[in-house]
This record gives C-alpha cells, structure tokens and sequence, in this order.
C-alpha cells in the first residue's frame, strides 16, 4: 500500500510527502524499535493510511499527515516506544469504523488494543461540542492510573493539534486554546514533559491573547544577537575550567518561553526589557551514576568562582528532587554588566528526564527516580475512589496540584513527605490516613505545639495528635490545599449534610401535606431562588437544619400562586390590546452594538465588570446564571476557565458597525517620577490632545515616584490604544497600562 498510494486520490506532491513523513517516523525511531516492530509499524500505517483516505484536515493536508506527526511526537519528544507508535498511529481508525478493537488485538496484541481502547473513549469525552466537566477528567485520570501511555499519546495529540490551529475557525481556536492552557499544560507539567508545557502554554497565548504574545516573540526575534553574544562572553571562561578539569560537558543557552516571560512581566510588573531573566544557561555533564551529585556542585563550584550567586534563588533538586522525578540544580547569579542569569547544572540522565518527563524514567527504573510520580498516581487512584459532589470541584482541586511548587517535611520517623506549596498541618494528616486526618486535633512541629492550620515550611518534622470529640468542619476546606485531603473532608460532610437533608425533605412534605398545599416543581424553582440555593439537596438541608422554617415556605408558596394568577390575567389583557392594536404603525428599535451568535434576537447582555470590553476588543458571550449574557474580552483574566469549564454557555459575539457611536469607560493605572505639573500634563492628553472625556484622576505619590489610576472615555480600542501611547510618551511615564477593572 506505501509504494502504490492510489494517484487519482493523491497528487504526486502529497504523494510525496506523505512517504517523507513515514520514512522520518521510522529514521526518529531506528534506535528504540526493533526490525520485528518496524514491521508492525508498516502494517499499522497501511491501516492508517486506509482509514483516512479521503479524510482532509482543516488545513486542507490529508488527514494521515495527523497520526503520523503524533506518533513522531511520541518518540522524537516524550521518548515512547513501537508500542506506542503503533497505537498513535491506529488511534483513530476504530472511531471511523474501519477496525474493531477485537481486530487490533488479533494484529498487535493486547497493550495495543488497551491503548488505542483508552484513546478512542477519551476523544469522545473530551469532544469540543461537549462540556470538559469534572466527571470527563475523572475519565483522563482513570485512564493515567491504568496505562500512562494513554495520557502520553493524548498530549502528544492536543500538541499536534495545536501546532495546526491556525487552519481552524476563530471559535475552535480559542476554545481548544483554552482548553489547552487550563488542562493539558498543567498536566504536562505534572508529567515532567517542561518542553511540551511550555510550547502548549505558547500557542495557547498566541491564540488567546494574540497582540501581547506577538508583540513578546518580535521583541526575542530582534534581541537574539545581543542575547548569543551575551551568552558567548558568559560561558567562555567556565568553558574552559570544566574542560581543564576534565569535564565531558555540553552549555546551552535556552531563552524562557513567550507565556514565561509575560508571566514574569505581570507579576513584577515591569516591561520586557526590565526581566532580567529571560534565558537560562543549561550546564550538562556526562559522569557516572554514583558520581552525580558530587560533580554537579563540582561544576556549581567553578560557576560561583567565576560570578557571585544570588543564595536566594539556589534550588537543590538533586538532594530531594521533585515528585515529578525533576531533577537539577538551580542558580542565579550576576553574570557581565550587572546582569542576572539563571544556571541550571544536571547530568545527562537528568537532563533526559527533564525533557521526556515520566517516559524517561522507565528507561532507568529501578534506580530510585520514579518514587514521586509512583506516590503521586498512587494519590490519583485514591482520590479517584470518592465521587465528588460538584461537577467541577475536582477540576480545579487538581489543577491546583498539579502546578504548584513543592514543600519537603518528615513524619517523626524520619520519613520524608512532599506536599504542595501552602499545605497545612490538615493535609499533613490527611495524608498519613484518613481517620487521623478526620480526628486531627493539632500537631508538634519541630517540638512546637501548633493549630491544625499551621502552614508547613521545608525542613519541619511532624508529629500529629488527634481526639475522639474532633470531627471534619467545613472552615477546614479553607485550610487544606491537597486533593486528598479535599477529598476526603468534603466526602465526611457530604455524609452529615445528607442526614439532615433527608430530614429537612421529610418534614417539609409531612407539613405541606397536613396544610393542604402542592408544591410543584415550577414553584419549588422559584422558592429555591429565593433562598439563592442551586441544588434540591441545599435546599432540604436548610430546612433539616433549622435555618429555614417550613411556615415561611409555606407563605412564599401562596404568594408565588398568586403572582401566577395575576400575570396569566395580564397576559390575558395584553393580547387583547396587542390584536386591536396591529395595524398600528411599527417604531423599530435602535440596533444593538453587538451582535449576538448571529441567529438570536434581542438578547439582553451586559459588560462583563472584570475586563471591561471596549469597541474593538475580540469578544465573546458568556450566558449567566440569571439567563443574561455578559460580554468579555477574549483576553479576559477569567476567559481561560470559563472556556474550559463551561463552553457550552459560550456564545459568539461580534461589534456592529454602529457600535462607533457608543462610548466605553476604561481604566488606566499609571506610574513614574513624580514631578511638578504631572498632573496637568496626564489631563491635558487626554481632555486637549485627543479631546476625550475624564471622569476621574487620582494619583499617590512616594519617594520621589507615583503611582495614578486614571478613568476615560473613549469610543473603541484604537483611540485606547492611541492615548496609551501617548500617555507613555510623557517623559515623567515609566509605564501606561489598562486596567481590567
């Protein structure tokens, strides 16, 4: 079938290029395959090739051109095997029909089968028209329990698809965008693939806030001479004393992704010649097992004789490396011309890990570095045995852990524990067993009586005490950060709420029942917004626990009744004059300034508060709970988890022609040197230059600097756009930005 590809289906050119992408796959995987499985390989590609003949994507390529770059991102990029290969390459073929999961059995035996059986349930759960809810995720992780494979080859596929977003509709590009930076990133994260989380989070930015990321990518285009330069002098002379001590080395000069530096710009609030951290000097040794740790400080020695180190920023992740198998030394030190520069030391092996993630330690199993990810999906399955009550809580609850950083403390055995940055002493517990976390009273910490909120620092020594008469609150999920321990808190008082809830439904039908009075589900609706209660369960809990009395119940219900009545008399009268009125002439009304998904009409909707959208700003609706719709810019601070959590309340939106007419209030925050006449010169900009409106100015002075937030109108984002650069222009204006709120 490779050699006779059908030319009445394929050009020559395609042709071409297919047999190109196939023999790359097979030369990127020469060195893990055996010439028995090079064999398989060429039948899975046939089937493949069958399958997706007369499929295209949306970049008009042929559709084989997708299997065959997942599977060459599993070997080349996370390190996968023939197994893999083969099932990247069949992963889609039992969706089509083509195959049943009994018939890749038969061909490639088992594992394959359970593979490509795990990919095809999660391309139906995480299909884009369905909702990635809590119970979807659940799925992927039961899946990363049983067979990581399936999780590994689902990356690959999302970075795959990523890479080709640019031929999809602008709709699919930022929701699969979003989707991408709020779930998959933080897993490759968790997963050690750093390489594949940082491209992910890239090409999420670039979709998702397009300007900012492009505006960062041209500024590292045109820096990059300076930057080898700079990298040149820095390494030279260490260079030469590793080589003279005898050192099998290799430096290179990695420059940090696009999100990573827009993450630093954010959070020091500083411009992007002002991150002193832009790139990182990799330093990696070849030496022996036995030998790592000593030559990688070794090798820090001959860094920090040359510049002095910054002992703040020193991470040992060599000593106790990261539960996700990471590991590396760390340091900042001041290179030429006052400069910051992050060192990285590590061996090759580590090196290897810290590219290919978890695949990577499979090759030196048994050499004591996948204890963490063991621990950790040992913590998934665990978890995973206890529903939780709401739709997204586990969502979030392993977002949480999956990006955080890491603290190191020790049981009074000596045992060491890793928990997330921000942990307590509840987690502590929690983690040691579930009835001591339950009964979890307080702890020693280094010898100190501490509460059961304590937040654990690196280095502490435990020892947890408990008591009968101590039972889970619900203040403790305030105190707890891991997923466990949420868990399991969450599970204890679901268990007591349920006693009073089926109380609280008990009483409330014998009452009702004894009064003569129904209580519909149309009206129950209505009662349960009134008391601002999403859930039948909330609802009978308040009234099993005494916060809501039945009598009260009772006199919403007659009122709701009787407000029915009187609407269905009003509706009555409203025909009737709305028929005699009907060849009355028509006042049409004013156009709306956005268009709403296009097939809806007269859609209320609101400016959403948090971003504050202005003409010209990419938007999209987002449907409330109260059945309105808010309006928020693409590049909105919540717009990520909305997109992922809830894309079937997102609706297109698009500004119409006489949206030029209205007017919009937006923010600016302001900082400099504060001098005499500032003031004047912000308002004469803004009020005389561009003849705008200011609402308000306000501006705090310290030490010779300000600091001013400033309110205008304007008409749409290119006037924004103009007054921030005028504003900037003023010589005393370090910096213009706008506010989100």
């Amino acid at each position: 079938m490779i050699d006779n590809i059908d030319s009445k289906i394929f050009p020559d050119s395609v042709k071409k290029d297919i047999l190109n992408r196939y023999r790359g796959l097979l030369r990127v995987c020469r060195r893990c395959v055996a010439k028995e499985d090079t064999v398989k390989i060429k039948k899975a590609f046939n089937i493949a090739l069958t399958t997706h003949m007369h499929k295209k994507r949306d970049s008009g390529e042929p559709y084989i051109s997708h299997p065959l770059s997942v599977a060459r991102i599993a070997v080349e990029e996370i390190g996968l095997g023939a197994t893999s290969i083969i099932s990247a390459l069949l992963h889609e073929t039992v969706r089509e029909g083509v195959n049943s999961l009994q018939d890749i059995e038969n061909e490639f035996g088992k594992p394959v089968r359970a593979i490509v059986e795990g990919l095809t349930k999660l391309s139906g759960i995480m299909d884009m028209k369905t909702s990635l809810q809590a119970e979807n995720f659940r799925k992927l992780l039961l899946t990363l329990s049983t067979d990581i494979r399936v999780i590994l080859l689902k990356l690959a596929d999302r970075l795959e698809n990523m890479r080709n977003l640019e031929h999809s509709s602008a709709e699919k590009q930022f929701k699969t965008a979003s989707e991408t930076f709020y779930l998959y990133a933080p897993l490759a994260h968790r997963l050690g693939l750093y390489n594949i989380k940082s491209e992910m989070e890239d090409l999420s930015m670039k979709y998702t806030n397009p300007d900012v990321y492009l505006d960062i990518d041209n500024k590292l285009r045109n820096t990059t001479s300076a930057r080898n330069r700079f990298i040149r002098e820095f390494t030279e002379p260490i260079k030469k004393e590793l080589a003279r001590q005898g050192f099998n080395f290799e430096i290179k000069g990695r420059t940090k992704s696009v999100f990573s530096i827009w993450n630093k710009m954010r959070k020091q609030e500083a411009e992007f010649s002002e991150v002193y951290d832009i790139f990182a000097i990799r330093i990696i040794i070849d030496t022996e097992l036995k030998n790592e740790k000593a030559d990688c400080w070794r090798v820090y020695s001959v860094v920090t004789d040359f510049y002095q180190p910054n002992t703040n920023r020193m991470r040992d992740w060599i000593s106790v490396p990261k539960s996700n198998g990471y590991e590396s030394l760390h340091t900042t030190v001041v290179g030429p011309g006052g400069r910051f520069v992050e060192v990285q030391i590590r061996t090759r092996r580590m090196d290897e890990i810290a590219e290919k993630g978890l695949a990577a330690h499979w090759k030196y199993k048994g050499e004591g570095v996948d204890k963490g990810l063991g621990e950790w999906l040992s913590h998934i399955r665990e978890v995973l045995e206890n529903p939780e009550p709401s739709a997204l809580e586990l969502v979030d609850s392993f977002k949480l852990n999956l990006y955080s950083e890491e603290v190191f403390v020790f049981t009074p055995k000596g045992d060491l524990k890793r928990f997330p940055a921000g942990a307590t002493v509840l987690d502590f517990a929690f983690e040691i067993h579930t009835d001591v976390g339950s009964t979890c009273a307080g702890a020693k910490v280094n010898g100190k009586n501490v509460p059961i909120k304590q937040v654990l620092q690196n280095g502490d020594q435990i020892s947890v005490y408990t008591s009968k008469n101590q039972k889970p609150k619900i203040d403790w999920l305030n105190w707890v950060v891991t997923a466990k321990a949420r868990t399991k808190i969450k599970q204890s008082l679901k268990e007591e709420r349920q006693v009073e809830a089926d109380a609280g439904k008990e009483l409330l039908e014998r009452r009702l029942k004894n009064w003569k009075i129904g209580f519909s589900d149309r009206i129950k609706t209505k009662v349960m917004k009134y008391y601002k209660v999403r859930t039948s369960f909330d609802f009978y809990y308040l009234v099993g626990s005494g916060r809501i009395d039945p009598s009260d119940i009772k006199e919403l219900i007659i009122r709701f009744e009787l407000r029915e009545r009187e609407l269905e008399a009003e509706t009555l009268q409203e025909t009737a004059t709305a028929d005699a009125a009907d060849s009355a002439e028509h006042v049409e009304k004013p156009s709306d300034i956005l268009i709403i998904d296009e097939s809806l009409n007269n859609i209320d909707y609101k400016f959403a508060p948090c971003c504050n959208p202005v003409f010209g700003d990419p938007v999209f609706g987002f449907v409330s709970v109260n059945g309105g719709i808010k309006i928020h810019r693409i590049s909105c601070p919540n717009a990520p988890s909305m997109l992922s959590r809830y894309d079937y309340r997102v609706v297109k939106a698009r500004w119409t022609s006489s949206s030029e007419s209205s007017t919009f209030q937006v923010m600016i925050k302001l900082t400099g040197i504060d001098e005499v006449g500032i003031v004047n010169k912000i308002s004469d900009i803004v009020s005389k230059d561009l003849k705008m409106t200011l609402r308000s100015i306000s501006i705090d002075s310290n030490n010779g600097m300000f600091e001013g937030v400033i309110r205008v109108i304007v008409r749409n984002k290119s006037q924004l756009d103009l007054l921030l650069h005028k504003l900037s222009r003023v010589k005393a204006v370090m910096k213009a930005t706008r506010l989100d709120r």
